[in-house]
């Protein structure tokens, strides 16, 4: 995927003044892997980057990146309707709401047998540690509750056939708020879990760089808010955040 240019160097531009971006489909063998995915979360996705050279893809072998010619779609079903970017944002949320379901849930369980050094109760018997549980089990439902709201509002709007911006709006807060959550609940659960989280044996030290990692990516980050408010405030906003 990547910005067509002319000739001369100069970028190619679509009748709206808009540089044009294609996808080209090669062979796996035409690339050269890279191997830069040393991260600190997320290392299972094993996001590398690859490079090619003086590699020739022929027409039929490209299309136009995330679907902006509405000329060159075979397929109009409802799933196509949809942006990268807006399936990007559901998708990264729903990774990010799992991640923290499961360090809640071992949370809780260590919460019912663990005792804290001197202490001579289990920490289920602190009231703020069943503070901190409710307060964490209402942030991770009404995150997965609003995500699955936004989502199944804007099929409906794809089913119709029109996906409107008062859709695409919604989808974007749940998914980027969804995110910013469920990075919350894990955070109390990894501090509320104590020395026990630090160790590669339990289930907290992974989930804490996983999730952490998740909110690095541009679905989360506060410039989507920022596009959010100026559609609030009848401002022009930045479509591909949206």
């Amino acid at each position: 995927h990547c910005p067509v240019f002319e000739p001369n160097g100069t970028p190619r531009i679509d009748d709206k003044g808009v540089p044009i971006e294609r996808t080209f489909i090669f062979p796996k063998s035409e690339a050269k892997t890279i191997d830069v995915w040393h991260v600190m979360g997320l290392k299972g996705t094993g996001s590398d980057s690859y490079s090619t050279a003086d590699l020739f893809v022929p027409d039929r072998r490209t299309i136009t990146a995330f679907g902006r010619n509405p000329a060159e779609r075979r397929e109009s079903g409802p799933l196509y309707q949809f942006t990268v970017f807006q399936l990007f944002g559901a998708t990264f949320a729903s990774i990010a709401i799992g991640i923290a379901r499961t360090a809640l849930d071992a949370f809780i369980e260590l919460a019912k047998n663990k005792s804290p050094y001197g202490a001579k109760y289990i920490l289920r018997d602190n009231a703020v540690i069943q503070s901190q549980i409710g307060l964490a089990q209402s942030q991770l439902t009404s995150a997965r509750v609003f995500l699955h709201h936004a989502m199944n509002d804007i099929w409906q709007d794809s089913i119709a056939g029109k996906i409107t911006i008062e859709r695409r709006i919604q989808l974007r807060m749940a998914s980027s708020h969804g995110t910013h959550q469920a990075r919350q609940v894990v955070d109390t659960a990894y501090h509320a879990a104590g020395a026990t989280a630090i160790f590669e044996s339990n289930p907290f030290e992974r989930r804490f760089r996983d999730v952490n990692t998740v909110s690095q990516q541009v679905q989360a980050h506060f410039s989507v808010f920022e596009a959010i408010g100026q559609h609030y405030l009848g401002l022009p906003l930045h479509p591909r955040l949206i």
